[in-house]
């Protein structure tokens, strides 16, 4: 079977290479037949699923409820906040038709629900009693990538959650920007084992339409950086065209304040970039659909019974501390392949039991992150499983975390950052002016851009990195997906 045969190129020499083949070789995902598009496989849905549920269980612990909006939307209320349309109209997918009928008005596939969502918060809010009003969508998007397409990571149909809320002060806004923000960096470093950098984006790489756009960014291993999550206030930016007002307590109209938020599948391509190896995928523990696997090793019927009979047990048992178990009972594979097979899922731990360890009373555990076996007591497996997992995770994001520290440079001058880009890559830490025509030049120059800009300026006594002029703040470059 070719899906089974294993990478043929290494991490470390081929990454674009390597990456497509943990895709389709792990069954995440395979290549849709419109260019832009995949078909997300149980593996990878399994994953996405997960990081739904603990997600979505957060939000509501903050008082947000989920919903559903049109996927269609009406030119004219797309166009209706000018510099969102501006932003977004290069990647929309327009209807023309309607069976053989031409419309009257042609209609966007969302790229994203802001004007749709803010057509119904103008007609559900009131007054002061109605607010703040705080809903999700989980749903599909569709944006026009055709020329830079990786699965997962950019494709031009993709599942994601967008927060939308409206609130009667700026203050609120921004509260809740900057909350869903540190939500999604939890999610991102304490689940997915994935270390960012939080901050805010520039005017020119902000979200078309937002007044404030904040963002965690991580570092791939090839050195360049994957926007993980971003969460905007959008001020009054929406309310205004969309006459989203409401009555005080005082009987005084105003218009509301609202943000918008999100985190897609594209999550799945950074947890495959960051902790992949030449075996495959590499899964944290915390966010992994299948935690361990177990592999019967047996030679006869006789010994087939019994050992079937301990896996069951031992699945009972791990399961009894919230654990997620599979046995791997296929006979028409060896032991050997189902080793292999297994790895390239990613599965943290796999747990071995042949007839001598049944005499013995002991299964073998081996470690998916760095590979080492231990012999282990079966009556002990309870207690240690679950602490080995916890170390999986934990030396996973460590790892990760070593390597964006290894490959965050602070530079003083252009040369000295051009240098870097085309040697090492990774985030640049380097003095900047505020300048938007500095910041595009090293974008035309280079490829890098201003990833992320502390949300407390990072004052500096340096000069600017392009243009020599004192710096206003810190800035971090990279190139990007």
């Amino acid at each position: 079977m070719a899906e089974e045969e294993g990478i043929t190129v290494r991490k470390s020499e081929n990454f674009s290479d390597w990456y497509t083949q943990v895709v389709l070789k792990a069954e995440l995902a395979d290549y849709g037949l419109v260019q832009g598009t995949i078909a997300i496989r149980p593996n990878a849905l399994k994953i996405w699923e997960n990081i739904q549920k603990i997600f979505d269980e957060r939000i509501k612990e903050l008082g947000h409820e989920n919903a559903y909006f049109p996927l269609l939307i009406p030119e004219s209320l797309l166009r209706k906040e000018a510099e969102h349309f501006k932003g977004f109209v290069p990647e929309v997918f327009w209807v023309f038709y309607s069976g053989d009928t031409k419309l009257g008005e042609r209609l966007a596939i969302r790229p994203t629900s802001e004007t749709i969502i803010n057509n119904f918060f103008s007609k559900w809010i009131r007054s002061w009693r109605d607010l703040p009003i705080k809903l999700n969508q989980w749903c599909n998007i569709l944006r026009a990538e055709i020329k830079s397409t990786k699965p997962f990571v950019r494709t031009s149909e993709f599942l994601w959650q967008e927060g939308h809320t409206a609130h009667a002060t700026h203050e609120e806004a921004e509260k809740e920007m900057l909350q869903i923000l540190e939500e999604y960096r939890k999610l991102i470093e304490d689940y997915l084992a994935i270390p960012v950098l939080v901050g805010k984006k520039t005017e020119s790489e902000k979200f078309a339409g937002a007044e404030t756009t904040t963002t965690v960014e991580a570092l791939m291993p090839d050195g360049k950086a994957l926007q993980m999550g971003t969460s905007h206030n959008l001020g009054q930016n929406f309310a205004k065209p969309f006459g989203i007002k409401y009555l005080d307590k005082n009987g005084k109209e105003n218009l509301v304040y609202t943000t918008s938020w999100g985190i897609s599948t594209r999550l799945i391509g950074g947890l495959i970039m960051t902790h992949g190896d030449d075996k495959g995928l590499v899964l944290p523990p915390k966010i992994a659909p299948v935690q361990i696997v177990i592999i019967p090793i047996f030679y006869n019927i006789k010994q087939k019974q019994k050992i079937f009979k301990e896996c069951e047990k031992i699945v009972e048992s791990l399961q009894t501390v919230g654990l997620s178990v599979k046995i791997d009972s296929r006979e028409e594979y060896s032991p050997g392949w189902k080793f292999n097979h297994w790895e390239m899922k990613g599965v943290p731990i796999r747990i071995e039991i042949g007839p001598k360890d049944l005499q013995k009373k002991q299964v073998v555990v081996v470690r998916r992150d760095i590979g080492v076996k231990n012999v282990v007591k079966r009556n002990t497996l309870q207690k240690k499983i679950p602490i080995l997992l916890d170390n999986i995770q934990k030396n996973l994001f460590s790892q990760a975390k070593r390597f964006l520290q290894d490959n965050t440079t602070t530079v003083k001058n252009y040369e000295e950052l051009k240098k870097v880009l085309e040697s090492k890559g990774g985030f640049i830490r380097a003095p900047w002016c505020g300048s938007s025509h500095c910041e595009e030049q090293i974008k035309i120059d280079t490829g890098a851009t201003i990833r992320v800009l502390s949300l407390k300026v990072e004052k500096t006594s340096g000069k600017c990195v392009y243009c020599g002029k004192a710096g206003k703040e810190i800035a971090y470059f990279a190139k990007a997906y």
